[in-house]
């Protein structure tokens, strides 16, 4: 299954960086659909290492695959 988020918050702490991504709502007929079947939620991220945060840019968008890991 496959959604579609937005990173909606980045936090400094002193052991890391918080993460934040939350399901897209508008600007595109992709967003709007993908907004159909996922209207609210989010995926949150604790304690992220600062180079692995530097790859997210707050406001960008992008795709989150789930899949079983068995």
């Amino acid at each position: 299954m496959r959604c579609k988020v937005v990173c909606s918050a980045k936090i400094p702490s002193p052991e890391g960086i918080y993460l934040c991504f939350s399901p897209v709502i508008s600007g595109s007929k992709e967003n709007e659909e993908y907004f159909k079947y996922t209207p609210g939620g989010t995926i949150a991220f604790n304690l992220v290492r600062k180079e692995t945060a530097e790859k997210f840019e707050l406001g960008k968008e992008y795709y989150v695959d789930f899949c079983s890991a068995f």
